[in-house]
């Protein structure tokens, strides 16, 4: 073995400093002439009094906490290491000595060079971004990667190639990654776990995942692979985050794709092996606790189906709930959609119905398309509302004296009664046998070859249409709202 030379230099554990006060502020000696630019002070020229000057002496006890060790007088060695040097190794792994509460043995503060303590994934898969302890195995989740290491054991392999398992003095033993080119990306914020599912982002390839006792699936493929595609493609892992939790209060999995200006909070349900909602709102955190769910935001923590205030409240903000239908009966015969009806709770409106779109069409320097639809209604003539009111608010009575329409709220103002002298009337859903029907009335301007068009007519013509059901800001505001079925009568066009 080679000899080694270290170099020992040594300094005296008391130090005697004088400092001054110049302005109220202490300067420690040896700092006078130094420019204020360098962190100095200039010269005192006026002479300081004794009152100005203090001594002080550098602390003499180890840590500098009550009763610890006392250093003597004399010299202390440390080593002097010319070129100091850090190395990350953003792939491995470290450990420490134990830590036993029982016996008080406390070597969590202990990395000894002397033992073998570190543990490398592949390189190759970027950097370990998560770490999560699973019974006797730890999963590795790398940028581009996902690994099991054993713990206190190790896999010792035949002639054959065969594993079998045994304990050993390893901490951490072989690492054994799952089939797969996935990873977790730089987004270990979407991570969240239920039971033996653990659910996470893969922002490189543009997928949600899903590690269970199968190995990973692609969870994002259930009808919302481009959906993904698209809102991934947009996370910069610096700015923009993908946040992930597990509501155990309707076990689904929450991931909410965060951008600079816009977001989208949606969920995905085991029970059908697909996404069931979006939200809204937009969390900074999400956990579950027993049976609720709570989302931290703005430095608060909030909890989920609550009805207090109400429903649809998210950080202090109303929300309406709405679902978006697709009525496509028959597909290959051109249609005419003349009412929308539903089965549910009174308080829906229909914010919006429209057609598919006929095509392309060069207008004026600008390519433009055209679509059949109804966005707001002006009958009687004072009414302005959605596609079609909801049965309470699209409710209404004619004035005698002046032949207009009344709408609720100005004949509630007026008569201060929700009973008024006159009949009632709607514009919009009316109920019928327990079903709330309204007729279609096309709103949408004059396409090229067309004579009769917008309120003049009734229906939606397309093949196929695409309508949005909203909870109105008036029936039982808060309350619960259910929507059992939809459906359009419509009519097929001659000649198609």
């Amino acid at each position: 073995m080679a000899g080694a030379v270290i170099e020992i230099k040594y300094f005296n554990t008391f130090v005697l400093k004088k400092t001054v006060q110049q302005n109220n502020l202490p300067i420690w000696n040896g700092s006078f002439g130094i420019p204020a630019s360098e962190g100095g002070y200039p010269v005192v020229s006026d002479a300081l009094t004794s009152e100005e000057e203090n001594w002080v002496i550098e602390e003499g006890r180890i840590r500098g906490g009550y009763n610890n060790t006392s250093v003597d007088y004399g010299v202390k060695a440390y080593l002097v290491e010319d070129e100091p040097n850090a190395v990350i190794r953003s792939n491995s792994l470290i450990y420490s000595g134990i830590f036993n509460s029982r016996t008080g043995i406390n070597n969590s503060n202990v990395f000894s060079v002397g033992m073998d303590i570190t543990k490398s994934a592949d390189p190759i898969n970027g950097s370990i971004q998560k770490l999560y302890a699973e019974d006797t195995n730890l999963v590795i989740f790398q940028e581009r990667k996902v690994s099991r290491a054993l713990i206190d054991k190790d896999a010792i392999y035949s002639a054959e190639g065969s594993s079998s398992i045994t304990s050993s003095n390893l901490t951490i033993g072989v690492i054994q990654p799952y089939a797969g080119r996935w990873g977790i990306s730089k987004n270990p914020e979407s991570f969240a776990v239920y039971g033996y599912r653990k659910y996470f982002s893969d922002k490189n390839n543009n997928v949600i995942l899903r590690l269970s006792k199968d190995g990973i699936t692609e969870i994002s493929s259930y009808g919302l692979r481009d959906f993904f595609r698209d809102e991934l493609g947009g996370i910069n892992g610096t700015t923009n985050y993908v946040r992930g939790g597990y509501d155990i209060y309707n076990n689904q999995y929450i991931i909410s794709t965060q951008q600079t200006s816009t977001y989208k909070t949606l969920s995905f349900d085991e029970t059908i092996n697909g996404w069931t909602s979006f939200y809204s709102y937009e969390p900074d955190q999400i956990l579950s606790l027993r049976n609720k769910l709570y989302t931290v935001k703005g430095g608060k923590i909030w909890q989920h189906y609550s009805t207090t205030p109400n429903r649809g409240n998210f950080y202090g903000v109303d929300h309406a709930s709405s679902v978006t239908l697709v009525f496509n009966p028959d597909p290959t015969r051109s249609k005419t959609f003349k009412t929308v009806n539903y089965e549910g709770s009174n308080g829906w409106e229909v914010n919006s119905f429209i057609s598919d779109s006929t095509g392309l069409d060069f207008v004026d320097t600008v390519w433009d398309t055209s679509n059949d639809s109804t966005q707001m209604i002006t009958s009687p003539a004072n009414i302005i509302a959605p596609s079609v009111w909801s049965y309470l608010e699209g409710e209404y009575i004619i004035n005698p004296a002046t032949g207009l329409a009344v709408v609720r709220a100005d004949y509630l103002a007026t008569f201060g009664t929700a009973t008024p002298p006159y009949p009632r009337r709607h514009v919009g859903f009316d109920r019928k046998e327990n079903t709330y029907v309204a007729n279609l009335v096309n709103s949408s301007s004059a396409a090229e070859g067309e004579i009769v068009f917008g309120d003049a007519m009734s229906g939606i013509k397309g093949f196929y249409t695409t309508a949005t059901f909203k909870t109105d800001l008036t029936t039982d505001f808060g309350g619960e709202k259910q929507l059992f079925s939809a459906a359009s009568n419509y009519v097929s066009n001659n000649g198609f």
